[in-house]
């Protein structure tokens, strides 16, 4: 029987791949992806903390803006203090929303990738015409704000439409954070050449784990100390790459954030064995060492 696929890539075993390097020679590298988001008061989707009533749902509306307003400054301070970069998943209407907090992390020298407009929305739903629009639209609001345009996009709520790879070739963008089928990066196959796929945690997620499995701070923290001490003996063997996803209005919270900080600290314990840096910069070294 043949199975549909997508042919975007081949099948390929982490134990069979010409081996490569980070900088420095280190073997694991480790990356923070910080989600800012904003929504729509009213309509639309979003994360909840309880199970919402009748819109406007002011609850979890609340829950969510409470990140931008609070827990995001929180981070960077954390982020500060350990001495960590991150790579700022930016919604376009932040630029609007929170400018004050959009010129904080590039004051830090943070990578912006492309976050579509908004995480009221779902990418995946709209026809090829309206997602190439929204692709656009979201990519130019970021130039202005950034000076620059993102080179790597996570679609809100991770979701992606057939044509979602090839669009972004075409707008320009250099790797995607949509896929997380491996450790490594994957070079993927779309209309307008190719487009790396680098590795995004959906285990080493706070949405997944702590909105969605009902996870605790430390439980959630000790997945990311496990994850790590597992992943730097496996990278013995081959480069690999560690992501973490957080959304301010979730680990921003000071219960989460105090178990969070002993997390990262652990990992910046290790900064003499691995290469925390960037999902572009992760990008950038692959795509030197391997083309794709």
């Amino acid at each position: 029987m043949s199975l549909k696929a997508h042919g975007r890539y081949d099948y390929s075993p982490i134990t069979d791949r010409p081996d490569f390097t980070w900088p420095g020679g280190k073997r694991l590298a480790v990356y923070l992806g910080v989600n800012l988001e904003h929504f729509a008061f009213g309509e639309g989707l979003g994360a909840e903390l309880a199970p919402g009533g009748p819109q406007p749902d002011i609850l979890n509306y609340a829950w969510r803006d409470y990140g931008n307003r609070v827990g995001a400054w929180r981070l960077i301070e954390m982020l500060d203090a350990l001495a960590l970069p991150a790579t700022v998943l930016a919604n376009s209407a932040m630029c609007d929303h929170a400018p004050e907090l959009m010129a904080a992390h590039r004051a830090r020298g943070d990578e912006i990738a492309g976050h579509g407009r908004s995480n009221s929305e779902r990418q995946g739903t709209m026809d090829e015409a309206a997602e190439r629009a929204m692709i656009r639209e979201a990519t130019e609001t970021l130039a202005r704000a950034e000076g620059k345009a993102p080179r790597g996009w996570l679609s809100p709520w991770i979701s992606e439409s057939p044509v979602t790879p090839d669009l972004l070739a075409e707008a320009g963008y250099a790797y995607t954070l949509n896929w997380c089928m491996d450790d490594q990066p994957v070079w993927m196959r779309t209309a307008h050449g190719p487009l790396l796929a680098v590795p995004y945690p959906q285990e080493l997620n706070d949405i997944p784990a702590i909105v969605g499995r009902k996870d605790s701070a430390e439980t959630f923290a000790r997945m990311i100390v496990d994850n790590f001490d597992e992943m730097l003996e496996q990278s013995a063997h081959q480069s690999l790459v560690m992501g973490i996803a957080l959304h301010p209005y979730i680990m921003g919270q000071p219960h989460r954030l105090r178990a969070l900080r002993g997390a990262l600290a652990h990992i910046a314990g290790h900064r003499d064995r691995i290469w925390i840096t960037t999902a572009g910069a992760i990008c950038d070294s692959f795509a030197a060492q391997r083309p794709a």
